[in-house]
């Protein structure tokens, strides 16, 4: 498989530069980095944090930053990804290996963390298609998918000294207050079906018994493979990671599992694979996930719901950003579209009480 169906660094975007010269200065001191050979690049893909590719002394780095104008500091912590990967480090294989953490504003405009760079293929809607071609490689994926999650799920998290991480003790009833708050912050338009969600929900919080490391944004995007194999090599993206309800995590997941099936506003967003005639659906998922975890899930409408509600409000964040006029990046000019397109799903799911239609 060819490397061109990797994400590709590219020049960086307008008003997200960094100071070269400063940040090449202050890394020196770390790393092996040479002031004279030193190159920045941005990942163009990705709606939150901002990454960026360091070049230097043939070799490289990847630089996690807040995107401009973020207003949630809690999404986007770099202390905490970086808590989390460095306890990840020898416990999880399939995590990207931290390398140094800065907390000096000065340096960059913001705090930042340095972590290895894992190479292999992301999965998005423009590439997939090269790239898996035979029904038993979707199949091989998903089970690498659903192996990684429940994995995670499982880990100890005394054991990898994340005990003090997180605050698990009701926290199905402080993400459902705590989403809601997010979206009225950064409201932009009345939208009925978001005001119906949001009633359910303070009305119907399920809280199971288990507690776990959860990823918060664990989606074919955030999985880096192995570009021969297809195998999971690492999962990306930890910035809202925290301990808690194992299946508040699995809900989340399951609203960016869009199905081939699902009604056209919802597959015309087209922001990730899944809805593909060779993928297996949520239900298949869910039922694959609950056989490698060991339980059977009870009450996964409000998972599911919350996890659609979750996906519309981060949305509506970055569309925030957009309409504000805090970031410039095109491609979040139409998001307000995706965040009504979320919120008349998770109407429907807890209108029918299911989670496939």
């Amino acid at each position: 498989m060819s490397e061109t169906f990797n994400d590709n660094p590219t020049k960086i975007r307008e008003d997200e530069e960094l100071d070269n010269a400063g940040l090449s200065n202050y890394l020196s001191n770390f790393l092996d980095i040479s002031k004279s050979d030193f190159e920045i690049l941005q990942f163009p893909s990705g709606f939150s944090n901002l990454t960026y590719l360091i070049k230097s002394n043939q070799k490289e780095y990847i630089l996690r930053k807040p995107p401009i104008g973020a207003k949630v500091k809690s999404g986007h912590d770099m202390s905490r990804e970086y808590k989390v990967l460095s306890a990840l480090k020898n416990n999880y294989k399939k995590s990207p290996i931290p390398l140094h953490y800065c907390n000096d504003i000065n340096i960059i405009g913001s705090d930042f963390y340095i972590m290895e760079r894992i190479k292999g293929i992301v999965l998005r809607s423009n590439n997939f298609k090269k790239i898996l071609t035979k029904k038993t490689q979707y199949d091989f994926i998903a089970s690498e998918f659903v192996d990684t999650f429940a994995e995670l799920h499982k880990l100890e998290i005394e054991k990898i000294g994340l005990s003090e991480f997180g605050r698990p003790v009701g926290y199905c009833d402080r993400q459902v207050k705590g989403w809601t708050k997010r979206y009225q912050n950064s409201k932009t338009n009345d939208i009925p079906e978001i005001n119906f969600v949001i009633k359910w929900l303070n009305n119907n919080i399920t809280e199971s018994p288990y507690v776990s490391l959860i990823h918060n944004d664990f989606k074919y995007d955030n999985l880096v493979l192995d570009s021969k194999t297809l195998s999971v090599k690492s999962v990306l993206d930890w910035e809202m990671c925290t301990t808690g309800d194992p299946f508040m995590d699995l809900g989340t997941t399951l609203a960016y599992w869009i199905n081939k099936d699902d009604p056209d506003y919802m597959r015309e967003i087209n922001l990730n694979i899944t809805s593909e005639e060779n993928n297996p659906k949520r239900g298949e998922i869910l039922e694959m996930y609950s056989k490698k975890f060991g339980d059977e899930i009870e009450n996964i409408v409000f998972y599911f719901v919350f996890g659609l509600f979750k996906i519309a409000v981060i949305v509506q964040q970055i569309y925030f950003r957009y309409e504000k006029g805090l970031t410039k990046d095109p491609r979040f000019k139409h998001l307000n579209y995706v965040v009504l397109a979320y919120a008349r799903m998770a109407k429907i799911s807890i209108e029918k009480q299911k989670i496939e239609f």
